[in-house]
């Protein structure tokens, strides 16, 4: 009888636990759903800091580089900087020039060096888009120095055939003598002095000073990503100016291709930097799209540099 009255007692204690248990299980669960504690803070809360300015909506672009950056050969003065900003604001962005740095001639080594002025260092801070136009200048320089010199020459050959005929005109000759003093040396601007200059130009020519030119090119690509590290870097890519010279189509495109090439090289190794592609844009197009100097685009050239980079940074 004992037994099984302390049998129906250990029964009735367990019960008891279990349902003291139970209840207490409850509570609890209803306290987390109630109150969730969640992951615990420490006292040092980080400080907010502002989002990029991109992912806000608004866009504060800057240009660095060269000639192309300037706009020069754009007879309306707006390049593709200016049309790029403006493409960018009509599709709804809003989006602010904040300085185009733009320098007629320079090359890699002259914006290395400018990129340690205080001045420059201010402007990259303020943007969110930094344009760089950068290379031609070095890839080019030999053969636009080989045309300058070859038409130079052409000139003053032209020149001193002409003061020639004049005297003989003056001095009462026959004027049958000036057509071979006329037609002696080609017109200045015809072309075919500077082709017969170019016409054993090399692809090794243009690019003999690519590894010296890249390496400048990713030493100015660094810095300008350590003066603003939170901008996004457009570089753009270079054209042939050349390719509608005979002499200069297959090594013009080469030497483009493969300085191009360079830049993707470094600009891959950066997920803020995007290479903006214009060979295609003008190849097989250069009358349309070349200024007179034959070497900067004229207003349709920049427009369609202006598009490439719109369709870039959306």
């Amino acid at each position: 009888m004992n037994d099984f009255k302390w049998t129906w007692r250990g029964l009735s204690l367990l019960s008891i636990a279990a349902t003291l248990l139970l209840i207490t299980g409850f509570i609890y669960a209803a306290q987390d759903i109630m109150y969730p504690r969640g992951a615990s803070y420490s006292a040092d809360v980080p400080q907010p800091t502002a989002a990029p300015a991109e992912e806000t909506g608004e866009l504060k672009v800057a240009a660095v580089g060269d000639s192309l950056a300037k706009g020069t050969g754009d007879n309306t003065g707006e390049g593709f900087v200016r049309r790029a900003v403006a493409g960018l604001s009509a599709g709804g962005t809003r989006t602010e020039l904040v300085g185009n740095l733009g320098i007629n001639g320079l090359t890699t080594a002259g914006l290395r060096d400018k990129l340690k002025e205080e001045g420059v260092q201010y402007v990259l801070r303020q943007a969110n888009i930094i344009l760089v136009s950068i290379g031609g200048n070095d890839l080019f320089r030999g053969a636009q120095s080989m045309l300058n010199e070859a038409e130079g020459a052409a000139a003053a050959g032209q020149d001193a055939a002409e003061g020639s005929a004049d005297s003989r005109i003056g001095t009462g000759a026959s004027g049958r003598s000036d057509d071979s003093a006329s037609g002696g040396a080609p017109a200045p601007g015809d072309g075919s002095t500077g082709n017969a200059a170019l016409k054993d130009l090399t692809p090794e020519q243009l690019l003999a000073d690519l590894p010296g030119a890249s390496k400048r090119l990713e030493a100015i690509l660094t810095a300008i990503s350590e003066i603003n590290p939170e901008a996004r870097i457009y570089y753009i890519g270079l054209y042939n100016p050349f390719g509608d010279l005979r002499e200069m189509l297959i090594p013009g495109n080469q030497a483009v291709t493969s300085w191009n090439a360079a830049a993707m090289d470094i600009i891959n190794r950066n997920t803020r930097m995007t290479l903006v592609p214009t060979l295609d844009l003008f190849n097989g197009h250069l009358d349309k799209y070349l200024s007179s100097d034959h070497f900067h685009p004229n207003s349709d050239g920049y427009q369609r540099m202006a598009d490439r980079i719109v369709q870039a940074v959306r």
